[in-house]
């Protein structure tokens, strides 16, 4: 079984409830890695939601099977996507993100629709 990867948005969508959550079935999370970068957004987001920062870090390392630090290759990666990336407004996160599916050569699950016709060289699966 491959490993596939979670932007911030994606776990978001599990934790919250939201729609598309239905897509990240508990086989595909059971595969689920996310970078450092993506997890710190996970929490503080949750933290601003009205989460103690326990419950937060808990709830956002809870949907994740891996959580992957964030290299210098990562970094690079990350920082050359910026052309590819730029009339996306993709953030940082995001390019940190799709930087680990590359490495890992791993399917990415998001729910920003802005990815669907994004073309970095892994499957880009929107889940709403």
């Amino acid at each position: 079984m491959n490993s596939v990867v979670l932007d911030a948005s994606a776990v978001m969508t599990v934790i919250n409830s939201e729609p598309g959550a239905d897509k990240l079935t508990p086989q595909i999370l059971s595969k689920a890695l996310t970078s450092t970068v993506n997890l710190a957004e996970v929490h503080g987001k949750l933290i601003h939601r009205g989460f103690s920062p326990d419950d937060a870090w808990a709830a956002a390392n809870g949907t994740i099977h891996e959580v992957v630090a964030f290299t210098a290759e990562h970094a690079k990666t990350a920082g050359d996507l910026v052309i590819q990336t730029r009339a996306l407004g993709l953030s940082l996160g995001d390019r940190a993100c799709l930087a680990l599916a590359i490495a890992v050569q791993a399917a990415v699950y998001t729910a920003d629709r802005s990815w669907k016709n994004l073309n970095v060289g892994v499957r880009i699966h929107v889940i709403r």
